[in-house]
């Protein structure tokens, strides 16, 4: 047999161990009325996703490519998000997407939290009676109701999950966060503030503190409801506003000096006045038509483009205010603002960090000394003592509740007691405790001390048309009550 006809026959026989060609074949059809089985099925078909991260990312991406408009609005209407809600779960059920132990709503809820709002922690943040809420790592969630704090059910998958949190958070505000710059102070569209900071400063993972701002700015009303002060405090307050006494507020972290200094600020009257507003983070809302707010700025990734407190403070006396309102001195923006106190600009206002209110004042000295203007001691001193007119004091106690525990006049007036190395104050007004009950809330009392008012004092009020407040009267008054 010729090798030619032997390979012809080769070819031909079929138990040849030829490699059998490769055929792409067609999707398997379903006989009439049965669907098909998932063995014809397509090997090379993408699953389906599962678990909770699967299904964000699945849906984020059909959202962003159908509903980009509604995404982009949905962040600030709650009308928008439930219509986001409502294509939500119109996909889940057009894709059979489930995850045990979770309805459909509920899972288009927590979708839409994941999407457009705060992941686990959204319904706290949404949550009008929660003020504060921090996470210290994927794990451990808190949160502040009526100044106490509280551990609650919620946590994050992982450090990532945290972080793409906190990343999209702070990347419409302009910000970044990673390594180059491991942490972020911002202010968020409603007037929030949110604090973030990761590895390598934070040892436990990512962590975040918002501090939710009221939608409503409170008045000296309101607070007098809560019980932060009496109603002839308030009163003392509000005509102190309206005579121009310069004001400083202090008090500690969370104790309450914004809300106060708000509800000063609301208490300005009239449309005439010119009013400046400096702060960090825009957390003031005032009633008034001619308001100006400023902001600082950070340095950007190249550490440029910084504008601080003091520079803003020093433009806006180029402004023409009638009033300057800080809100918080914690450098040398002090010194700035001493000026512009006894340089015309009265019935400004500004706080500072402090555990009573003549630290106050000690602690606005050694900010003055940080300006770096190299003033004599007893100079700074005089400055302080002829800026400053009232120092208010505000304080968080044990029970939770924000309570102004002193309001003080500044001793002005030369004496034989009066010392010329230090600013000393004159109580007014203070918050007395005389204990604690068994549920843990505190008794006391707040308590007036009557007194003549000073010389300068009774100048500034007359100067306003404005009565002198009590507890506090007048020299002539007084003398007229005891010839009475």
């Amino acid at each position: 047999m010729s090798p030619g006809l032997l390979r012809r026959l080769e070819r031909q026989d079929p138990t040849a161990r030829e490699p059998a060609p490769v055929v792409e074949t067609a999707p398997p059809v379903a006989a009439a009325g049965r669907a098909p089985s998932t063995r014809e099925t397509q090997p090379d078909q993408p699953e389906r996703p599962r678990t909770v991260g699967e299904i964000i990312r699945h849906v984020q991406n059909r959202v962003l490519s159908g509903h980009a408009e509604l995404l982009a609005a949905s962040r600030h209407s709650a009308e928008e998000r439930q219509r986001l809600k409502a294509v939500i779960a119109r996909m889940l059920v057009e894709e059979n997407l489930v995850v045990r132990r979770l309805t459909r709503d509920a899972l288009s809820e927590q979708l839409v939290s994941e999407i457009v709002g705060y992941g686990p922690i959204d319904q706290y943040i949404r949550d009008p009676a929660v003020t504060e809420v921090m996470v210290n790592g994927p794990g451990r969630v808190y949160v502040e109701r009526k100044g106490r704090l509280e551990r609650v059910e919620a946590g994050f998958r992982d450090h990532d999950h945290l972080h793409d949190l906190i990343t999209r958070v702070v990347a419409p505000l302009g910000r970044r966060l990673d390594q180059a710059s491991p942490f972020v102070d911002a202010r968020l569209p409603d007037g929030s503030r949110v604090n973030a900071v990761i590895a390598p400063l934070s040892l436990v993972g990512p962590v975040l503190t918002v501090r939710k701002f009221p939608e409503r700015a409170m008045t000296l009303e309101d607070l007098v409801g809560l019980g932060a002060l009496n109603q002839e405090m308030a009163g003392f307050l509000e005509a102190a506003v309206r005579a121009r006494l310069n004001v400083i507020i202090s008090g500690g972290a969370g104790a309450g000096k914004t809300t106060l200094l708000n509800a000063l600020a609301g208490a300005i009257p009239g449309p005439c006045e010119r009013i400046i507003t400096i702060e960090d983070s825009a957390e003031l809302k005032l009633p008034q038509e001619h308001v100006v707010s400023l902001e600082s700025r950070p340095a950007n990734t190249e550490g440029r483009g910084e504008v601080t407190i003091r520079q803003l403070l020093r433009n806006a006396l180029r402004m023409r205010p009638d009033r300057l309102i800080i809100g918080e001195c914690r450098g040398g923006e002090a010194f700035e603002l001493l000026q512009a106190m006894n340089s015309g600009h009265n019935g400004s206002f500004s706080t500072v960090h402090a555990n009573s209110a003549t630290d106050a004042l000690a602690r606005v000295e050694n900010m003055v000394l940080m300006a770096g203007e190299e003033l004599p001691h007893r100079a700074i001193i005089d400055q302080i003592r002829s800026a400053a007119d009232l120092v208010v004091h505000v304080e968080r106690y044990a029970d939770g509740g924000r309570r102004l525990s002193q309001i003080g006049l500044v001793d002005k007036e030369a004496g034989p007691d009066v010392s010329r190395d230090r600013v000393d104050l004159r109580a007014v007004f203070r918050f007395n405790v005389t204990g604690v009950t068994g549920e843990g809330s505190v008794d006391g009392c707040f308590e007036a001390c009557p007194a003549v008012a000073p010389g300068w004092l009774s100048a500034k009020f007359r100067a306003a048309g404005e009565p002198m407040p009590p507890p506090l009267a007048n020299e002539t008054d007084r003398r007229g009550a005891g010839a009475g």
